[in-house]
């Protein structure tokens, strides 16, 4: 008999009451946590790993539509996140291979951490020292390397967060990890933009290249943050392992047996934890891809738009972050996670109102305020619930096949949301997307009551 549940497994051996059942902790103990070193050094963390995304993403797209890159290109260009999507390809690599001299030197997690923050600045630079309007490829060669940079780091820091707490901080860890990762956001987005004009030459060329390197530069230089806190940070206990005797060994340890190790201790409801992680962000994603061709068709500015969803609208999201891994503690993540799955579906029914609004920036406030908080929220909890799914000696492992798999369909699907756009209107499409939403609060609610027997 086996007592795997899909709900995550708590173990408070120091916090029970008399009678034997756990205790909660007060909110007090909730709240104390946020200063605790593990949490600060993932705020810190977070903040690298959420730098490079933006700037092979919008920011880059700014500068090559303003470099005079037809709209075409852009687009193909994006592929270079598909990095992110398959990064449990090269996951075993990371979770078992050692790097020489490094790994001697920091442990696994923070090695591979290091070469992963190196390789994006290297990429940073790389872009920082390019034209694209004189020659794409360099650029796009940088953009690649700062994208698979990113992802490994993701990879990495993953089990480093998971390894480095036990079950019950790991919301609280998620949550600072997601304030750093916002924050970062705004810098690469935001920030990036700022240096940029500020560096402008008055009078000059509409397009100044001189201007992009100066805020590629100051975005390498940014990533240093993330680069001392692993260097000054603590590595996680290591884990027990058999070391492989040949080839053949080694591929099972790295590739078959994290996916070997998940089915067994899961069993028949591996499936419905699988579809529920597919699934969880459907009606956010989707929404997401329309939402600027939305706010410009809607007639907002673009300082309109940066003001109150790129800065307000992220200081939602961070504060939905840190109500979530406190909920999460104090009344357990499934909880949560129906809490989020249920706000994340209502909330894009207000973005069906907003479209009958006109333009209207108090309108625009609300909607972008509820969203972000409900998505932050959403977050924290399934950030959390996901690290619960994993065996910690298969943790990078596990968690990028998670994490992947989580974004598959839904950016399938987002790929169609233009047309669905043209075909209904926003209206009917943003009610649409909050339908989608109500597959994965059935399967949270079902999930959370199922046991292997």
């Amino acid at each position: 008999m086996s007592d795997n549940t899909l709900a995550p497994r708590v173990k408070t051996p120091d916090t029970t009451s008399e009678l034997g059942a756990p205790k909660k902790p007060s909110w007090r103990e909730v709240w104390r946590v946020y200063r605790e070193a593990a949490t600060l050094r993932m705020l810190l963390l977070g903040f690298s790993a959420g730098l490079p995304l933006l700037l092979v993403f919008g920011t880059l797209s700014f500068w090559l539509r303003e470099a005079g890159i037809n709209r075409t290109t852009i687009g193909f260009l994006s592929w270079v996140g598909l990095a992110y999507a398959f990064k449990w390809v090269w996951a075993p690599l990371v979770d078992r291979m050692p790097i020489p001299l490094l790994t001697r030197w920091l442990g696994r997690r923070r090695s591979w951490l290091l070469l992963a923050q190196l390789t994006v600045m290297a990429g940073l630079v790389g872009l920082a020292l390019t034209d694209p309007r004189l020659a794409l490829l360099p650029a796009v060669w940088c953009a690649l390397a700062v994208a698979f940079g990113s992802a490994t780091q993701d990879i990495a820091l993953d089990a480093y967060r998971i390894e480095s707490a036990d079950t019950e901080r790991q919301a609280a860890l998620a949550a600072a990890y997601q304030t750093g990762y916002r924050i970062a956001m705004i810098w690469s987005g935001a920030g990036a933009l700022w240096i940029a004009a500020r560096f402008e030459v008055a009078g000059g060329a509409a397009y100044q290249p001189g201007a992009w390197r100066a805020a590629y530069l100051a975005m390498a230089a940014s990533m240093l943050i993330g680069v001392v806190t692993v260097l000054l940070s603590p590595e996680p206990a290591a884990r027990a392992s058999v070391p492989a005797r040949n080839a053949a060994d080694w591929l099972r340890g790295a590739l078959i047996e994290p996916f070997a190790d998940f089915l067994k201790r899961y069993g028949r409801q591996a499936m419905l934890i699988l579809a529920l992680i597919a699934i969880y962000r459907i009606s956010d994603v989707v929404m997401g891809i329309m939402a600027n061709p939305f706010y410009v068709d809607m007639g907002y500015t673009k300082d309109e738009v940066a003001t109150v969803t790129k800065l307000y609208g992220v200081v939602m999201t961070l504060v939905g972050a840190v109500v979530g891994g406190a909920l999460a503690m104090r009344f357990g993540v499934m909880r949560v996670l129906a809490l989020g799955a249920l706000l994340s579906a209502a909330t894009n029914l207000l973005f069906a109102w907003l479209a009958s609004r006109g333009h209207d920036v108090g309108a625009l406030m609300v909607v972008i305020a509820a969203d972000n908080l409900a998505s932050g929220i959403a977050s924290a909890a399934f950030i959390a619930y996901l690290s619960s799914l994993t065996n910690v000696n298969y943790s990078a492992t596990q968690y990028a096949i998670f994490s992947s798999m989580m974004l598959l369909l839904p950016k399938f699907l987002a790929g169609y949301s233009g047309a669905a756009v043209d075909a209904w209107g926003y209206a009917n499409f943003f009610m649409a997307t909050a339908l989608l939403g109500v597959p994965a609060l059935l399967l949270v609610l079902f999930a959370s009551r199922q046991k292997v027997v």
